[in-house]
Order: structure tokens, then C-alpha cells, then sequence
């Protein structure tokens, strides 16, 4: 879609209040910079004519000369302080719209972010808000100027030269006229740059992420040459810009400069034939130019602005992304005493053909674990997201002690929740940080949960106080995990959710977090997912999933015969 290029976004005011003290503030120091642009003209005027026709010496213009000084001072100072506003209003708006932004993103969830590109979205709270800079701190004080300084010049021209005015007046719409057709022009280039941007910022932090997989499958190179040919037309759109921008400041300049001289032209051929005194005339050719100045700056800063624009409409179209319906009740019972039961849900997904989970029913017993296996798509993960309140069902409820978990508040409902998934999320910080997370707990109690975990911190290098990268870089896939198991096993929780607990994991280590889990009972309910049969031997109960229509799962199922009828094929190892 092509951007909708506005003079003022009104979502800007509403969901960036700053906005609306910048606006504010710049109309004031806009209508200061029209008087002060009068009172210069009237100062030169006053001053050139008294020396041509008056012989006026430098005594006697001493005062005006110093009331010049005074403007030309006055001015500059305004200046400084509309771009000290735009630049403080523009900092404040770009922090607000990035915490809007991720805050309403987690709100919609992990089921709208799988169909977002992380790197785009990553992209787009950076680079994308930083380029409303431009839109601040040079097109609208430009724009608010060209909506007062014309009609104020013209306003003094008019009874000193009222062809004069009449002049300005009928040339003056033909500059927006030329800026319209010119953004017409301008903004499938600019909205054609911002989504090259977007897929370049995107691809290349996914490919960076995902670097020691295609290097182990030998396709590096071939993502080397996609960023290369993205980044060749990243190039080639900006260029394409650059080129209008400079086009287009050129049409505007030659557009301005003859509509002054035709100003010139008439006021010269007065002046002559004795229609126009020297004042009058000298006031009028020094304020026509500053009638069209600040139009011509509006051209000129539309191009600062246009990338600004085109990301701020992204960021919109995130913020109005409705939020699905959640519960309110905050009096969440205990999932350790009261249990889950799963009746008749059903959970879809837009870009498949038949449902995820299709009538599935459950009963998780309290202080016990149940272990959920299955073959891979049959809605093992699909199951855990309906727990955690991320994925609603299409039919069907979740009841915790006989309350409906969609009537429940998701803030109250997931501190009652340790989750553990597939890939474990690990923040930029120590080992330490990471286990304890939401808590306050004491290093002594971390480093008890890593060795409850297999992980005794002298296998650290720094012990807890190992430093890891976002995404957990310095740790191997094993360590990650068991990171991750130590923060649920921290956690005071209820009930915790695992999702393939002992994956990357050796014999030996997954002996050690088998029985830390086993451990978490009877105080906790455990529902893990698993392929690997040694998990079942923890299990209290062991429910198998299988695609199709009317799984009906109740307590006390065979735990040895579901475990002989894994097909190797399927066992994660």
C-alpha cells in the first residue's frame, strides 16, 4: 500500500501527546518569527530610504540600526529554540512510540508476532521512529511557519501595494499545487524505499540468527548474495528519492524566483513612473521573498519527513491492531490444588487446512506430572499456548478449579505459570539474571537451582556470573536449557509448563533434570511435552496425541503401552 502522506497525522497527537506541546510552542515562536520578519522589513526599508532620499548620516540611524541588530539577534534566537523544542519533542515522541509499540505487540501476543518478521519489527522500533526526526525538527516548524508568515506578509503588503498583493496572492497556491503533484510523485518511491529497508533490516537479522545453521548446511553463501541483491535495491530506492528530492527542490526554487521577480518587474516599472514611493517599494520587494520562503522550505523538508512518515504509518498500523478479548477476574485459583481440564477445544490457524487441536479434551491432575507426547504437528505446543492464555480456542474451554481461564485476568493467570519452551529465551546479562528473572531471589538460591538442573555454576566459566549474549550466545544448547529449567525450578509457580524439557541434553544431564522435575511435585503440577520416551518414566499420567477429530484423553492412561507405541521415527534424540 502506498503511504498516505499528511501536512499532520492526527494519530500523531493522540497517541504521542509531546506532539501537541510541539505544536504549541511552534505556533507561538512562528507567529514571533512573523513579527520579527515584518519589523525587519520595515527597519531596512525605514533605513535605505532615509539615506537615498533623506542624506540621513550613521548618528541618526543609530537607534534603527541597533533595533535591526536587535531582529536579526531575535531571530536567530527563535530559530535556535524551535529546533531545541522539535529536538526534545521528537526524542519524547520516539520514546513514547516505542514503548507503545512493544508494549501493545506483547499484548496481541505470541500469535500475532509469528506472523510478524522479528528483524522487520526490530527495524521498525529503531530505524524506522528514529527517522521521525526529520519530520520534528525540520518539517513542522517549516510548516507551521508557512501557515502564518504568508498571511501576515500579505496582510502588510496589501494596504502599502495592493497589486503587490494581489500578485503574491494569486501566485502563492501555485507552490502547494506543485508540492501536492510532486508528493503524488514522491511517496510509492518513498513507501518502495521503507519496505526495501524493512525486508533488508529483516532478512539480515534473521540470517545473522540463524548463521550457524546455514553454515552447517552450507547455505551462507547463498544468503550472502540474497542480502547483496536486497541491499543493491535498497540502493537503487534511494537513489530514486534522492533524485526526485533534488528534482522537485529545483521546481519549487524556479517556481518562487519568478513569482518574485514578477513582483520585481511591476514594482520597478511603478517605482519609475512615480506610483510608488521608495519606502513602499523597498518594503514590498524585501517581504515578497519571505511570503514564498517558507512554502519553498515545506518542499524542500518534505523529503526529511518522508521516511519518517512512511515507518510512523507502520507503527500506526501496529498501535490500531485490535487487541483479542481477554478476562478481568484477578482471583486466579491454584492450579497446584484445583487442576486443569482441557473440554472440546479446538484451535485454528488461518494458513492451514485442517484445525491444530480438533475437539481435544484433558484432565491434568493436580501435584502430579502428565506428560504429553505425540507425533510432531499434532498440537502438543499448540496445547501449551492455550494454557498460557496466548492462543484462544475457536470452541471449547479451559477450566481451572471449575473457572473458565478465557474469564481470568492473562496478567494474574501467567504469574501463577512457569513456562519453559522449545528455545529458551536468555536476555543480555549474567547467568545470574537470567535464572532469576521475575524474582529476588538470593545467588545462593540460583546457584542451587542450576545444580538442582545438572548445572553446578563451577562449570562456568565465571560460575553465575557468566556473561551471555541476547539469545543466550556463550552458552551451548544444553546449558541454555538447563538455564531455563533453573528459572522455572526457581520460580514459585504453581504450575509449570514444559515444552521438550531434556532436549540437547545427554543421558547423564537428562537423569539429573528428570528427577529435578519429579522433584517439583507433589507442591506443583507439571505438564510436559516430550518425544523422548525417558520422560515418560517421571510421568503420572502420559496423554497421547494424534491428529484427527475427537481426541478424548481421561486420567490413568497405560503408561507402558503409550511408551512402546512412540515410532522411532518421531523420538527427538
Amino acid at each position: 500500500d502506498e503511504v498516505a502522506m499528511k501536512p499532520l497525522d492526527p494519530r500523531l497527537v493522540r497517541h504521542a501527546r509531546p506532539t501537541v506541546v510541539f505544536l504549541a510552542g511552534s505556533v507561538l515562536i512562528g507567529l514571533a518569527t512573523a513579527g520579527l520578519v515584518i519589523g525587519q522589513a520595515i527597519l531596512l526599508a525605514d533605513a535605505v530610504s532615509r539615506v537615498f532620499l533623506g542624506q540621513a548620516d550613521l548618528a541618526s540611524l543609530r537607534w534603527p540600526l541597533l533595533l535591526l541588530a536587535a531582529v536579526v539577534v531575535g531571530r536567530g534566537g527563535l530559530a535556535w529554540a524551535q529546533q531545541v523544542l522539535a529536538h526534545h519533542s521528537s526524542a519524547a515522541v520516539k520514546s513514547r512510540l516505542r514503548r507503545l509499540v512493544l508494549d501493545h505487540a506483547a499484548r496481541l501476543g505470541p500469535g500475532w508476532l509469528t506472523g510478524e518478521r522479528t528483524g522487520e519489527l526490530g527495524v521498525l522500533v529503531t530505524r524506522g521512529v528514529d527517522a521521525l526526526d526529520g519530520y520534528f525538527s525540520a518539517y513542522l516548524p517549516q510548516l507551521v511557519l508557512a501557515c502564518v508568515v504568508p498571511p501576515t506578509v500579505l496582510a502588510v503588503i496589501g494596504p502599502a501595494d495592493w497589486v503587490s498583493a494581489l500578485t503574491i496572492g494569486a501566485t502563492l497556491p501555485l507552490v502547494p499545487v506543485f508540492m501536492i503533484l510532486i508528493g503524488l510523485h514522491t511517496r510509492a518511491r518513498v513507501d518502495r524505499q521503507w519496505r526495501t529497508l524493512s525486508r533488508l533490516g529483516g532478512h539480515f537479522l534473521d540470517v545473522v540468527a540463524g548463521l550457524p545453521t546455514l553454515k552447517v548446511f552450507g547455505r551462507s553463501r547463498a544468503q550472502a548474495n540474497t542480502i547483496a541483491r536486497v541491499t543493491e535495491e535498497y540502493r537503487r530506492a534511494t537513489l530514486s528519492t534522492l533524485r526526485v528530492a533534488f528534482l522537485s527542490s529545483l521546481v519549487l526554487e524556479v517556481l518562487c524566483t519568478l513569482s518574485v521577480a514578477l513582483v520585481a518587474v511591476s514594482v520597478g516599472l511603478r517605482l519609475l513612473g512615480g506610483e510608488l514611493d521608495l519606502r513602499t517599494a523597498l518594503l514590498v520587494l524585501i517581504l515578497a521573498p519571505e511570503a514564498y520562503l517558507p512554502l519553498r522550505q515545506v518542499g524542500a523538508r518534505f523529503h526529511d519527513s518522508a521516511e519518517g512518515v512512511a515507518a510512523a504509518e507502520r507503527v500506526f498500523a501496529v498501535l490500531e491492531t485490535p487487541v483479542p478479548a481477554s478476562g478481568t477476574r484477578t482471583d486466579v485459583p491454584d492450579p497446584a490444588r484445583a487442576g486443569l481440564r482441557v473440554d472440546r477445544v479446538t484451535v485454528g490457524y488461518p494458513d492451514r487446512d485442517r484445525p491444530a487441536l480438533d475437539r481435544v479434551s484433558l484432565w491434568v491432575p493436580p501435584g502430579q506430572v502428565t506428560v504429553l507426547t505425540g507425533p510432531s504437528g499434532c498440537g502438543k505446543s499448540t496445547l501449551l499456548a492455550v494454557l498460557l492464555g496466548f492462543v484462544r480456542p475457536e470452541q471449547g474451554l479451559v477450566t481451572v478449579g471449575g473457572q473458565d481461564l478465557a474469564g481470568l485476568d492473562p496478567v494474574s493467570w501467567r504469574r501463577q505459570v512457569a513456562w519453559v519452551p522449545q528455545r529458551p529465551v536468555l536476555l543480555t546479562g549474567t547467568v545470574l539474571d537470567n535464572v532469576r528473572l521475575g524474582t529476588t531471589a538470593s545467588v545462593g538460591e540460583v546457584e542451587s537451582a542450576l545444580r538442582s538442573v545438572g548445572l553446578p555454576p563451577g562449570s562456568l566459566p565465571d560460575g553465575v556470573h557468566t556473561w551471555v549474549a541476547d539469545g543466550g550466545v556463550g552458552l551451548s544448547a544444553g546449558q541454555r536449557q538447563r538455564v531455563a529449567l533453573a528459572r522455572a525450578v526457581l520460580r514459585d509457580a504453581p504450575l509449570v509448563l514444559l515444552d521438550e524439557p531434556t532436549s540437547h541434553l545427554d543421558a547423564d544431564s537428562e537423569a539429573v533434570v528428570l528427577a529435578a522435575i519429579a522433584r517439583l511435585t507433589p507442591r506443583r503440577t507439571v505438564l510436559a511435552v516430550a518425544h523422548r520416551p525417558s520422560v515418560l518414566t517421571i510421568a503420572d499420567q502420559v496423554v497421547r496425541l494424534d491428529p484427527g477429530p475427537g481426541v478424548d484423553i481421561e486420567p490413568g492412561a497405560d503408561i507402558e503401552a503409550l511408551g512402546s507405541d512412540l515410532r522411532p521415527d518421531l523420538v527427538a534424540v
